[in-house]
């Protein structure tokens, strides 16, 4: 059952890198309409394709970003919000009949149906946020929330932790708790993370493609602009939170991580090093090349890894 939640760890993971890659080619906003029960297939004829493209011709997006775009173009944003979609859609079922059978047959450990069923439901309830967030899009301005995505977001790798979780919990017994570093440093990745999630519902990473200066300092010359809520409505504002809070989150990891080593656990040392140090890089490099697909696809998916080896290690000294 181990390797089962392990997979399923996997299985949302590539869900959230098919997310940034939805949202880093414009698709977030293509399907305008939720079908939860029959949104499964896609339109398979000329007329359901004519129908959902007017949907989309007449929503905000179309009218302020995508003005004269044809259906080919149409087709291939949809491809990618649909995919996301399907991919929801098939996690429930990979984890949902499994888990009816264990039930039934009695085979779930103590102490883990109770688990196992919430994660079922705050899976669910994922797909009910990723609705949300969308609507928000569908308003006056083409955009998502920033808000909205730092909730959907945070969500999903709340899910992926406890399945990972979950599953080094069938193998090992834990006896203690982590030390206070690892869980800092867990603490830091986290706020990295929705950070990362505010500059990009704002796309802050198209200001200021350099580094580490922000025009002619390292402070930007609009922080501070939005009042109040600066750190999260100022798109300036949130690329210097999330650069510093970077490199804050980079220094602790990897201090943690040669503790580690140190310490004996080379592997699960050696994997946090490598992780954060290649996370801290492709940041930079996204950043630099005014964050194409693919290295913002391949920081999307870095940002997992690290968690993913932060939360290994932990659970390491865990037991």
């Amino acid at each position: 059952m181990a390797y089962w939640l392990f997979g399923m760890a996997i299985l949302v993971a590539i869900m959230v890198v098919i997310g940034g890659v939805t949202r880093l080619t414009g698709s977030g906003l293509s399907m305008v309409e939720w079908r939860p029960l029959m949104g499964t297939l896609p339109p398979l004829n000329a007329a359901e394709w004519q129908r959902v493209f007017d949907l989309y011709r007449a929503s905000p997006e179309y009218d302020q970003l995508n003005y004269g775009m044809d259906l080919a173009g149409f087709k291939g944003i949809f491809f990618w919000e649909y995919f996301h979609r399907l991919w929801g859609r098939l996690l429930g079922l990979a984890f949902g009949l499994p888990l009816l059978v264990l039930l039934i047959t009695r085979r779930v450990p103590l102490g883990y149906a109770g688990r196992l069923t919430a994660l079922l439901c705050l899976g669910g309830f994922q797909g009910v946020i990723g609705w949300w967030m969308v609507k928000s899009g569908l308003t006056e301005v083409a955009s998502v929330s920033q808000y909205r995505l730092a909730v959907h977001l945070g969500t999903a790798l709340v899910i992926f932790s406890l399945l990972l979780w979950s599953g080094l919990d069938l193998i090992y017994q834990p006896s203690r708790r982590p030390t206070g570093h690892t869980m800092c440093s867990l603490m830091l990745i986290a706020i990295t993370i929705l950070a990362g999630a505010l500059v990009a519902g704002m796309d802050a990473g198209l200001l200021y493609n350099e580094y580490p200066l922000m025009g002619d300092g390292l402070l930007p010359v609009e922080y501070g602009e939005a009042g109040t809520w600066d750190a999260f409505e100022n798109p300036a504002s949130a690329q210097f939170h999330h650069r510093w809070i970077a490199a804050l989150t980079f220094a602790a990891v990897l201090a943690l991580g040669v503790r580690a080593w140190r310490d004996g656990s080379k592997w699960l040392g050696g994997a946090v090093l490598g992780a954060v140090t290649l996370q801290f890089l492709l940041g930079i490099a996204t950043l630099l090349h005014g964050v194409p697909v693919s290295l913002g696809g391949m920081h999307q998916a870095g940002a997992v890894i690290l968690l993913g080896s932060a939360l290994m290690l932990a659970h390491a000294q865990h037991r």
